[in-house]
């Protein structure tokens, strides 16, 4: 049964996350693309709010004894040229990974060809990360650090104000598209 489990657990997870992006409609490209040319903004509203909800739940784990932070090295530059390297090939291919397969699974061949490049890409960056370790991943690293033990502010304090400013945030989306659509 632990077995079964083992496989049904991811797989149901899984589904369940695929539908929600296709009920959010964060699996069309043309949402996506939109988002980056600032005019429809579900894909923050999805993301943050998922961003939002997750990070309440880890921490409700945490705090409950149900599982503990693990932290990896903070290398920031490895971050900063992965974040732009990501935010272009979200811009040019339309999808992330976790869109790219939601829209693949309702059919998208388009979706398909790009995830084939995402695995290509998977292989280059393991055929060269012992390059990449030596020179990349050893720049500008700050150790395990979290923004709780740098800044002396409690984890609650920190999703607390991510919440309230994710909150904030939409409310002025959703009050500016209900503007412009009167207008």
């Amino acid at each position: 049964m632990t077995a079964m489990m083992t496989i049904l657990g991811p797989l149901v997870m899984g589904a369940a996350f695929g539908f929600l992006l296709q009920r959010g409609k964060v699996t069309s490209c043309n949402v996506i693309e939109n988002q980056f040319r600032l005019r429809d903004f579900t894909v923050l509203k999805v993301m943050g709010t998922a961003i939002v909800v997750g990070g309440i739940g880890v921490l409700l784990l945490v705090d409950t004894g149900n599982t503990k932070y693990y932290v990896k090295d903070a290398n920031m530059l490895a971050v900063a040229l992965g974040a732009a390297l990501f935010g272009v090939g979200m811009v040019v291919y339309g999808y992330c990974p976790g869109t790219a397969l939601g829209a693949i699974a309702t059919g998208s061949v388009h979706a398909l060809v790009g995830a084939l490049g995402m695995v290509a890409g998977a292989i280059l960056y393991a055929l060269s990360f012992d390059w990449l370790k030596a020179h990349v991943l050893n720049v500008w690293t700050l150790g395990k650090v979290r923004l709780p033990d740098v800044t002396n502010i409690p984890d609650i304090a920190w999703f607390a104000a991510l919440a309230i400013g994710a909150g904030l945030f939409f409310w002025w989306v959703e009050s500016s598209e209900a503007r412009q659509k009167r207008g």
